[in-house]
């Protein structure tokens, strides 16, 4: 009955997996295929002591593939149904990922002052994904891929703070966590016409976010 169960729930999810990269592509958001929670092992790699289970893409060749033709993201669900979602950043998008405290913070002072936050992800309990504008590197020293261990120089005055730019990627929603949570939207991407979504710029999002993160370092 376990492993009956067990088959329905990844069946739910792979369709929901499926329609959720298609909808992300069809926003114009590159998608690329993610590990996942195996059965009986924190993640669906090979790697032992994976450190990143279930948040890392299936391939280094992540960036080439990521794509948002259909017909490709069809293919790729259907021979892995209970794929996570990766979102390459510092394409469409940068993210600002920080402390869910410091996020939660942000959010109410945006509203209060009429900072648009444009779409806000959650990943597990204890982060909060800000989606904005990518930037066109003019200086590399304002630059940071900070997935896994790649930390900024600087991160002692952003305590808590990481921004993924290029290189970078984050999880889509509605990936699945070991934990058993699944990625949520807080706010999710809107289409504003034309196959758009408004990101809002991000040194003004990132000036509230370095504040919050300072009194909520994560």
């Amino acid at each position: 009955m376990a492993e009956v169960l067990y088959r329905r729930r990844r069946r739910h999810a792979a369709g929901g997996m499926l329609e959720a990269a298609l909808s992300y592509a069809e926003l114009g958001w590159p998608v690329a295929r993610g590990t996942s929670p195996g059965q009986d092992r924190a993640c669906s790699c090979d790697r032992m002591g994976c450190p990143d289970p279930a948040a890392h893409p299936v391939t280094m060749a992540w960036g080439m593939e990521a794509s948002t033709d259909a017909d490709t993201i069809r293919r790729w669900w259907t021979a892995a149904p209970d794929a996570n979602i990766i979102l390459p950043t510092g394409r469409v998008f940068d993210v600002f990922d920080v402390p869910r405290e410091a996020g939660v913070m942000a959010l109410a002072r945006m509203d209060r002052s009429g900072v648009p936050a444009g779409p806000v992800a959650a990943i597990e309990a204890s982060r909060y994904l800000f989606f904005v504008a990518t930037r066109s590197p003019v200086d590399e020293d304002e630059w940071w891929s900070c997935h896994l261990d790649c930390v900024p120089e600087s991160v002692e005055e952003m305590p808590g703070l990481r921004w993924h730019c290029r290189d970078s990627f984050v999880l889509g929603a509605p990936s699945l966590l070991p934990s058993g949570r699944r990625g949520t939207w807080i706010r999710p991407p809107r289409d504003t016409g034309g196959g758009t979504v408004h990101l809002p710029d991000p040194i003004a999002v990132l000036s509230i976010l370095v504040d919050a993160s300072e009194e909520f370092p994560g």
